[in-house]
C-alpha cells in the first residue's frame, strides 16, 4: 500500500469502551501487512501470552519517568497505577521511511497526538446505539446499578469527543465496519496532498522528453 516517494500515513483510532475498536483494528492489520501497529510502552508486567516489542515495550517505572523527562513520548498517562505511553521516535522513524502506522489510543491521548501530527487521520468507533451500549453494560452481571450508571455516564462523555475526529464509524456489523475502515485507509493514501512528491517526479520525467 505504500506509494512511491510518499511519507507514511498515521491513522489514530479511538473509541469508548465496548465499541469493538480492537477487533476492527486487528482485521485491518491482518489485511494489510505493510500497515504497522505502533507499540506502546508500559510499566505493567506482561500478561500471559504477551511478548515484549509486539504487544508492548515493557519497561521499568524508572525508565518510563526518565523518558518523560526527556520528552520522548508523544502522549502518556497513568491508568490504575501503571504508566502507558507512545514513543515519538517510533512513529517518526516509520512515517519518514514511508510506512503507514496505526495507533490504537484513548481519547485523551488522541488529542495530544493531533497537536503534534495534525496531518494524521483520526477515526472514532461508535457503538451501534445507546440501547446496545446499555445492554452490554448490564450483561456484565457483576456490577451494581449505580456502577453501571456511572460507567454509562463516563462512556457518554467519551462519545461526545467524536467531534474532534475526521471520521466516525458506527460498529453495527463488524464486516461493514471493517469495509468502512479499509475505504478510509485507501482513500486517504491517495489524497492529492499526500502524493505531491510522486506527482512532482512525474512532471520532471515527462518534461525531459
Amino acid at each position: 500500500m505504500n506509494n512511491m516517494n510518499a511519507q507514511g500515513l498515521l491513522m489514530v483510532i479511538s473509541a469508548p469502551s465496548g465499541a469493538g475498536k480492537t477487533t476492527i483494528c486487528k482485521r485491518l492489520l491482518d489485511e494489510f501487512p505493510d500497515l504497522y501497529f505502533s507499540v506502546s510502552c508500559t510499566t505493567r508486567p506482561p500478561r500471559k501470552g504477551e511478548k515484549d516489542g509486539k504487544d508492548y515495550h515493557f519497561i521499568s517505572l524508572e525508565e518510563f519517568k526518565n523518558r518523560i523527562e526527556k520528552n520522548e513520548f508523544v502522549e502518556w498517562e497513568k491508568i490504575y497505577g501503571q504508566f502507558y505511553g507512545t514513543l515519538k521516535k517510533e512513529i517518526n522513524d516509520l512515517i519518514v521511511k514511508g510506512h503507514d502506522v496505526m495507533l490504537d489510543i484513548d481519547i485523551k491521548g488522541a488529542g495530544n497526538v493531533k497537536s503534534i501530527y495534525p496531518e494524521g487521520v483520526f477515526i472514532f468507533i461508535m457503538p451501534p446505539s445507546v440501547e446496545v451500549l446499555k445492554e452490554r453494560l448490564k450483561k456484565r452481571g457483576s456490577e451494581t446499578g449505580d456502577v453501571i450508571k456511572m460507567r454509562f455516564s463516563r462512556i457518554m462523555e467519551e462519545v461526545r469527543e467524536n467531534e474532534r475526529y475526521d471520521y466516525v464509524i458506527f460498529n453495527d456489523i463488524l464486516s461493514s465496519s471493517v469495509d468502512i475502515m479499509r475505504s478510509i485507509y485507501i482513500a486517504e493514501k491517495n489524497r492529492r496532498s499526500r502524493l505531491k512528491a510522486r506527482i512532482n517526479d512525474f512532471y520532471s520525467i515527462t518534461g525531459g522528453i
